[in-house]
């Protein structure tokens, strides 16, 4: 099962396409392509990309349209988007960040400054993935180490549970459905059926409260689960 975050390209041009992809590949993500915009929208809600590599020009529907289009849907508008574009005019710049684009690279460009903006991305959106701490109210999980705190007490938790207690703490507060847990945590390509999540979600909060803390997971009836 692959937790590595996902990473969709959307460039008209083969060549740098394929560039990229390969570039991106190498750094250990995974990545989907698209050739245009709307390829790419399709590709954005089936799935769900951790971050979109977004050229400006792109025939039929432009890169700027397909960044106002994302963040405009509150279930898609967290996913990082670096725009790349041949306008280099300070107009451009703000018109490209002001549509919602996280940040914004000009052509041509250096691919390991581009690789480096996708990794600072990526820290914010994927920390766990990103090997960094992730810290909620009592719970301190150390990425490197693979080692969960509660109130300074070690938990032992199987590699399902860590893989959900992970992408909780990615983002507190946001109520996941099963089928995105699923997605998330098990992997589109393993058939899993939607009740193993509330097996695991279980297990989970039975070592989260095992020393007597209180249970930090809330069930959202017909909607799946949050963390806090």
């Amino acid at each position: 099962m692959s937790t590595e975050p996902l990473v969709l390209i959307v460039e008209d041009d083969p060549s740098q396409r394929e560039v990229l992809a390969y570039n991106i590949r190498a750094e250990g993500y995974r990545v989907l392509t698209a050739e245009n915009g709307d390829e790419a929208l399709l590709s954005v809600r089936d799935e769900r990309p951790d971050l979109v590599v977004l050229d400006w020009m792109l025939p039929n529907v432009s890169g700027i349209e397909v960044c106002r289009q994302l963040k405009r849907d509150a279930d898609l508008a967290k996913i990082s988007v670096i725009m790349l574009s041949a306008r280099s005019e300070e107009d451009d710049r703000v018109r490209g960040l002001e549509t919602g684009a996280d940040d914004y690279v000009v052509k041509p460009y250096s691919v390991a400054e581009l690789l480096a903006r996708i990794r600072t991305q990526l820290r914010r959106t994927r920390p766990a993935a990103m090997g960094e701490r992730l810290e909620y109210d009592d719970i301190v999980v150390n990425v490197e180490e693979h080692r969960v705190m509660r109130a300074g007490q070690l938990l032992k938790l199987g590699p399902t549970e860590y893989r959900l207690l992970t992408t909780f703490m990615e983002r507190p507060g946001r109520v996941w459905s099963r089928e995105q847990l699923l997605d998330r945590v098990w992997g589109r390509d393993i058939y899993v059926d939607t009740r193993t999540v509330d097996v695991h979600v279980g297990r989970l909060r039975k070592v989260l409260t095992s020393q007597g803390g209180d249970d930090p997971l809330r069930t959202v009836r017909g909607a799946g689960y949050a963390l806090g």
